[in-house]
């Protein structure tokens, strides 16, 4: 047993020896630790919180316009309107899309119009959407009020309403007045926080029929978008690959966007952020490891007469080897110990006052940080004990005995 090995009772010895410059040395590996699991718990909680943010947005597709170059969506936030033939998705088009989707799940169209508003004294722009009214209560959920039920009734987001001061009731003028008429409508309801959505943003936004939209900017017949919510995640790709080998089979005329790339390319680059992050916090245990391998390498020279004592009366080179590991690994546990305690304290801390929550904090893809940076802190002490370690074992007893 460890516990009653001589030669790890006299490691333990010389660290409460030399407390103050083992503790020195143990700080460094607190850090390091702390650098890293708290920066990895911290990145880990931020992916799983995006992740599951989006994965409502994962079985969308979102087909637009073709424009060249990739095309782009006209339903997001400040999204074009004043459609033409060559900029908008025909009523014939999206039956297609319809009649493809059917089986697989459900197509809506989407008007979208970026324009100046007026709020009494209070003016600004908002995206304007044109919405069938049947699906704006499938996809949309007031939070107050009701749904529109008329052309002149509206309902907004919670970000809009909040920056304008909008209620129930409260009248909104769209348009520039300068360059033309304006038209007023009513607030009926205000919607639920929606969030980041590719498909539709809410939360700045103005939503009324699709009659109120094309009595003020025209547009009968087209559309800015097309929206399609597929029921199995499975078929995803199955009917994008349809509308585009049918809506481009003779020439590209739509884009069809799939929301579930976007969700794999964002929680990509914050996994890559945390990574990078980590590998500069890991600077810190470079730095430990050269405090280490000092503090070491003065525990030999000043212990070189002890050393030839301990090989006059026996001692084999390989208990002394392991004497001085024990002394660089207890430092590394000790301080991987603490540092782990600390990391927990500040990752959490860190965790909720960023993201408002500690619901991913525990999940395994984020503790798992913890033991991994102490592994790692461990390691580094034990790696750079090990060649102070080796010649202090190599010293000849002889001229180690006559060392003053």
């Amino acid at each position: 047993m460890i516990g009653n090995d001589i030669i790890f009772s006299l490691s333990v010895r010389s660290v409460r020896v030399h407390l103050l410059r083992s503790v020195l040395a143990a700080l460094g590996i607190v850090i390091g630790v702390v650098a890293i699991a708290s920066i990895g718990m911290m990145g880990a909680s931020m992916t799983l919180s995006v992740t599951d943010q989006l994965s409502d947005m994962a079985n969308k597709l979102t087909v637009t316009p073709y424009r060249g170059g990739g095309g782009g969506m006209m339903g997001g936030p400040g999204g074009g309107g004043g459609s033409s033939d060559d900029d908008a998705i025909t009523e014939k088009e999206f039956k297609t899309i319809q009649r493809i989707v059917t089986k697989y799940g459900t197509a809506y169209t989407l008007r979208s119009e970026s324009d100046q508003i007026e709020v009494g004294s209070d003016k600004g722009r908002a995206t304007i959407y044109g919405l069938d009214t049947e699906i704006m209560r499938e996809i949309l959920t007031v939070e107050t009020g009701e749904y529109p039920k008329s052309t002149t009734t509206v309902v907004v987001g919670p970000t809009l309403a909040e920056r304008l001061n909008l209620k129930i009731g409260s009248k909104i003028k769209i348009g520039d007045p300068d360059e033309g008429s304006t038209t007023t409508v009513r607030v009926v309801g205000i919607l639920e926080e929606r969030g980041m959505s590719m498909d539709l943003s809410t939360d700045m936004a103005i939503i009324g029929s699709d009659k109120l939209f094309v009595g003020i900017y025209g547009g009968e017949g087209e559309y800015d978008q097309v929206n399609v919510v597929v029921s199995d995640l499975n078929n995803i790709e199955t009917v994008k690959t349809a509308i585009e080998d049918e809506l481009n089979r003779k020439e590209d005329t739509v884009t069809v966007q799939d929301s579930s790339r976007m969700t794999e390319s964002i929680t990509e680059t914050v996994s890559t952020m945390t990574t990078f992050v980590m590998a500069i916090a890991g600077i810190s245990l470079l730095v430990a490891a050269v405090s280490i391998f000092n503090v070491m390498m003065m525990s030999v020279n000043e212990r070189i007469r002890e050393i030839g004592i301990l090989r006059s009366i026996g001692t084999q080179r390989a208990e002394i080897l392991r004497m001085f590991i024990y002394e660089a690994a207890i430092i590394g546990i000790v301080g991987a110990i603490i540092g782990a305690i600390v990391s927990l304290i500040i990752g959490y801390v860190i965790v909720v006052g960023m993201i408002g929550s500690a619901e991913y904090f525990f999940a395994p893809g984020s503790i798992i940080y913890v033991p991994m940076a102490m592994a790692v802190g461990a390691a580094i002490c034990i790696i750079t004990g090990i060649y102070p370690a080796w010649r202090a074992s190599n010293l000849d007893p002889i001229e180690a005995l006559q060392n003053e």
